[in-house]
């Protein structure tokens, strides 16, 4: 899951080597905190937070087969 936030987030971002991924893994669920760079985080937001949304969306389909759960924060 880290690895997909990383990919999706560095094709997204003008500065990818300042994305940085962090996993923590709570007793039900893992939360991946993704920081960026302050300029790129309109771009990994989005307008209206549409891809950020779609982020969460394609990383909760991922966990659904590996029967996890998991929650994306945007720092």
């Amino acid at each position: 899951m880290k690895e997909l936030v990383e990919f999706i987030a560095k094709s997204l971002v003008e500065n990818p080597n300042e994305v940085v991924v962090n996993e923590v893994n709570g007793e039900q669920s893992i939360i991946l905190e993704l920081k960026v760079a302050p300029e790129d985080m309109g771009k990994i937001i989005g307008k209206q937070g549409r891809i950020a949304k779609a982020i969460r969306t394609v990383v909760k389909a991922a966990a659904l087969k590996q029967n996890k759960r998991v929650i994306v924060e945007i720092i």
